[in-house]
């Protein structure tokens, strides 16, 4: 009987062992230093006002299965989950971060996490500053972008004063229009509550070089500054669907290549010609550079609702158009 019983407890022990899951039991306090996840953090990326993009990959789950990861931040040095914090799913590999509710104008430090059984891994720690809000003369609130080394406005320019207060001449009649060689602005087909709001100002090549047309500290993009965005965005082949709102709410379909990608959000905001007639709303953008090309031709950007380019006119556009407006950071 004896023997039997031993027979039956040996053979409990051996399946007991044999079931035995492959994940360790979890580690002791004097052996387990090296069982945390180890992980990178990914540099800050799309910083706005409010938001940016970051993320971490997790190198090593240290033998236990990452539960949770993410990236925590905070305004003070070696932020921790107790902090804010994104969680971005389980397990190993790389993940992004998404980080909303950011104060304007602050700096935060922030640093991708994993936890497993044992405790939690932190990847190195970065630092970034929110964009400040811009604000122009006639107390016009925008949205700005950081993109490569750039800042843009996100949105066209509406003000109707230079930024030393003095104002730009509103011109509504067409023929007055054509015949200018000197400042002024017009809302798109002279209707400010329609148009105004969402698409901005038409200025003539006139108002961006007779005065300061942008928020102090900013200034007109030249053709240089234009080109630079273009090429950080892949080349001027494929910028103009980088740079464009995506859908059918304001641009005409098909909207080719539209993917916003940078949070630039280029609008059609279409242009009034040198004879002071206004079309291509919903079809194209025109944003005027501060670069001339003669003395009554000057140069501009485009983008088209049926391309993906960001397109130049070769002489430059003539200067009594109206256009949109982009300002840019002074650097």
């Amino acid at each position: 009987m004896k023997n039997t019983l031993a027979v039956f407890f040996l053979f409990a022990l051996i399946s007991i062992v044999a079931c035995k899951k492959d994940e360790p039991d979890p580690p002791t306090d004097s052996d387990n230093s090296d069982k945390i996840p180890v992980l990178t953090t990914i540099a800050v990326s799309s910083i706005m006002q409010t938001t940016a993009s970051c993320g971490g990959e997790v190198t090593s789950d240290g033998g236990y299965t990452v539960t949770t990861r993410g990236v925590c931040w905070s305004t003070n040095q070696n932020p921790t989950v107790a902090d804010n914090k994104t969680t971005d799913g389980a397990g190993a590999g790389a993940f992004t971060s998404e980080l909303t509710g950011l104060s304007e104008n602050t700096t935060y430090y922030i640093r991708a996490y994993a936890t497993n059984t044992y405790g939690t891994g932190y990847g190195s720690t970065f630092t970034f500053t929110t964009l400040d809000v811009l604000t122009d003369v006639d107390g016009n609130d925008y949205s700005i972008v950081k993109i490569g080394d750039q800042i843009w406005m996100a949105e066209n320019l509406k003000t109707t004063r230079y930024n030393d207060g003095s104002s730009i001449p509103l011109v509504t009649d067409s023929a007055s229009w054509g015949g200018l060689t000197s400042a002024a602005y017009c809302w798109y087909s002279n209707n400010q509550v329609y148009y105004g709001t969402t698409y901005g100002a038409l200025y003539n090549f006139y108002t961006v070089v007779e005065g300061n047309l942008c928020p102090t500290g900013w200034h007109v993009p030249t053709a240089n500054d234009w080109d630079e965005l273009a090429d950080f965005a892949g080349g001027a082949t494929i910028a103009g669907g980088k740079l464009k709102e995506t859908g059918n709410a304001h641009w005409i379909s098909p909207n080719t290549s539209a993917s916003d990608e940078f949070d630039f959000t280029g609008l059609p905001a279409g242009k009034r010609n040198a004879f002071g007639v206004f079309s291509s709303i919903g079809e194209d953008a025109f944003w005027w550079t501060s670069t001339p090309n003669t003395t009554t031709r000057s140069f501009q950007k485009r983008a088209y609702y049926n391309a993906a380019n960001l397109g130049s006119d070769v002489n430059g556009e003539p200067n009594a158009s109206g256009f949109s407006v982009r300002c840019i950071k002074n650097q």
